[in-house]
């Protein structure tokens, strides 16, 4: 069955494992498949929901649009654009904001986990952005969106969002409720300094995440360095999700081999982690390695990538557009 897919990535700076094989990797599959119909955004609105430096900002936004092509996204497949360059997102997320009840929003718990204790200092856009998210994808009719299990409350939001327009307005299936991609395995890769704690680009120490454009020593190092207990490795799943640093370079090894857990847990299993780990940094260099040198080299071609950015979003401008203008003879307005 044919799918339109939606996705974006915030322009952080910075891409690293964890943003490559619990997104990128899965966009690039999904590319693939003949049948697919896939949109890939820089959703740069939703990274000012904090304070943004402009000069760093535009520079992330290339670098994303770099780590996309690096990794495999075709330009020429799937349209691949920055958000703020099509001003239906801003338009339909404010029309769409007078369909959502605050009732929503106040259950959105990515919100509380963001702003911390000091919510009240929080900007207005982050709280709403789940808003803003939901206009992303109803705006191109997505039937499929990938997301993490963290993601998965947002996705909600935009079902219930389209089915009340739907219904308020009378207009059957004219907003598609979208169905969620759920990525269940290696969705969420964790720190390598701590097993607990998903992979992040806010981790003070460089030791807790390998970026897409370290060089081949650094990832060695970085796995060498890597958090892990004394004991072989397990010869079972069971055993293995009491102990969350294997868990997690196992995981990586799977995603990056394309193999199942199970199969990797066969393979390393009663051997100790210096044997694991060498091969690891082996498979991470070969996997990693040609896309950083391929985000460096176009890196080196600014207008190039702005000239992928801004033919992706002609293209996705003539789609939104056009259902924003269909959204708003709905609502009354001329």
């Amino acid at each position: 069955m044919s799918k339109k897919i939606f996705s974006g990535v915030q322009p952080t700076g910075n891409l690293h494992l964890g943003n490559y094989i619990g997104a990128i990797k899965n966009f690039v599959n999904l590319q693939n498949e003949p049948d697919n119909s896939c949109i890939y955004c820089v959703v740069d609105l939703h990274a000012i929901t904090v304070k943004q430096n402009p000069s760093e900002l535009k520079k992330n936004i290339r670098e994303t649009t770099a780590a996309f092509i690096a990794s495999g996204l075709d330009y020429k497949k799937s349209i691949i654009f920055n958000q703020s360059l099509v001003p239906a997102h801003s338009e339909g997320s404010w029309i769409l904001s007078c369909v959502a009840r605050m009732g929503w929003l106040n259950r959105m718990t990515q919100f509380k986990e963001k702003a911390g204790k000091d919510k009240e200092k929080a900007s207005v856009g982050l709280y709403i952005y789940p808003i803003l998210m939901a206009a992303d994808i109803l705006l191109y009719d997505a039937t499929h969106v990938p997301v993490g299990q963290d993601q998965r409350q947002h996705l909600e939001l935009s079902r219930d969002i389209a089915n009340k327009f739907n219904l308020d307005f009378n207009s059957p299936n004219f907003l598609v409720a979208p169905e969620p991609l759920i990525q269940k395995n290696f969705a969420r890769i964790m720190s390598l300094k701590d097993g607990s704690k998903k992979m992040s680009k806010s981790d003070p120490s460089e030791l807790s995440r390998i970026n897409l454009n370290d060089t081949r020593d650094q990832i060695i190092t970085k796995i060498k360095k890597a958090k892990t207990d004394n004991d072989p490795l397990p010869d079972n799943e069971n055993e293995l999700s009491k102990r969350l640093e294997a868990q997690n370079l196992l995981g990586i090894y799977s995603s990056l081999s394309d193999q199942t857990l199970k199969n990797t847990i066969s393979e390393f299993s009663g051997k100790n982690f210096s044997a694991f780990k060498e091969k690891l940094a082996n498979l991470v260099v070969d996997k990693i390695s040609p896309i950083s040198s391929e985000i460096n080299k176009l890196l080196k071609d600014e207008n190039f990538i702005d000239k992928i950015l801004n033919d992706g979003a002609e293209k996705a401008n003539e789609i939104a557009s056009k259902k924003i203008k269909d959204l708003k003879k709905i609502i009354g307005f001329k």
